[in-house]
């Protein structure tokens, strides 16, 4: 079991071990979370698209999926046309 050392900052480094085997990396959040059994867990937080809802207001018409697709197409084609 892996250890670590809380600084005077309350700071704690995550051991190498645990965060290869959790695949974390810097600028990942972390949950502190208190189970039923009053010990501490760490979870990294992991985003859910739903949040992500209501967050770019748009107030024009609605637009189609076909609208859409043809203005995908034609900017990718604008793209092309400039990188010849």
């Amino acid at each position: 079991m892996a250890t670590a050392t809380m600084t005077s900052k309350g700071q704690i480094t995550i051991p190498a071990e645990v965060r290869a085997k959790f695949r974390l990396s810097a600028g990942t959040r972390v949950d502190f979370v208190e189970n039923g059994a009053g010990e501490l867990v760490l979870r990294p937080k992991k985003g859910d698209v739903r949040a992500l809802r209501g967050i770019i207001k748009y107030d024009g018409p609605p637009v189609s999926i076909e609208d859409m697709d043809r203005g995908i197409a034609e900017a990718v084609a604008e793209r092309l046309k400039r990188c010849d």
